[in-house]
C-alpha cells in the first residue's frame, strides 16, 4: 500500500508543471530578513496547449521567511488566458490538478485545479489553499472559454 501511495504521489508530481517567476513586489519592508512581498508566477496548462495562468501569492518575509520556516498567508489571485490555439485532449477529465506549490513546511500548499464546464465549453481554473489537516476557504477562479475556430462555424 505504501508503494502505491508513493508511486501515486510521484506520478502526480510528474504531471504538474513548474511555474516561472515573473517578478515580486515588496509589500512591507523588514529590518531583519527578507521583505514581505507578493510574487507572480506563470505556468502553461500541461494538458491544454494555448492556456497560460498567472498566480500571485503573498510571501512572508522576516527571519522565518528567510529561513523557509514561515507559513505564507492564504492570499492569492489567479488569471488564466488563451495565449495560443487551444487544443483539448480527446478525453477531458472533469477536474485535474495542474499546479501545486508548498506555502509552508507544515503541509500547506496552493493548488490550481482545472475543471471542464462541458455545457458552456469553458475551462475553469480554481486556486485553493490546502492544508493536510483541514482545508482553508481561500480561493480564486479564472475562466477560459473554448471558442470554435472560424472555419468550424
Amino acid at each position: 500500500m505504501k508503494k502505491f501511495i508513493g508511486l501515486s504521489l510521484l506520478l502526480l508530481a510528474a504531471n504538474l508543471v513548474q511555474a516561472e517567476e515573473v517578478g515580486c513586489v515588496t509589500t512591507a519592508w523588514k529590518l531583519i530578513g527578507a521583505n514581505h512581498k507578493v510574487c507572480i508566477d506563470a505556468f502553461s496548462d500541461p494538458k491544454v496547449p494555448g492556456v497560460t495562468c498567472h498566480v500571485s501569492q503573498a510571501k512572508t518575509g522576516g527571519i522565518s521567511g528567510t529561513l523557509g520556516l514561515a507559513q505564507d498567508p492564504s492570499q492569492f489571485s489567479l488569471a488564466c488566458r488563451q495565449t495560443g490555439p487551444i487544443t483539448l485532449p480527446s478525453k477531458m477529465p472533469k477536474d485535474e490538478t495542474v499546479f501545486a506549490e508548498d506555502t509552508s513546511i507544515l503541509f500547506k500548499e496552493t493548488r490550481v485545479v482545472r475543471l471542464w464546464d462541458e455545457a458552456h465549453k469553458t475551462l475553469v481554473y480554481v486556486a485553493i489553499s490546502r492544508k493536510l489537516i483541514d482545508g482553508l476557504p481561500a480561493n480564486s477562479i479564472s475562466t477560459v472559454p473554448v471558442l470554435p475556430i472560424a472555419s468550424e462555424k
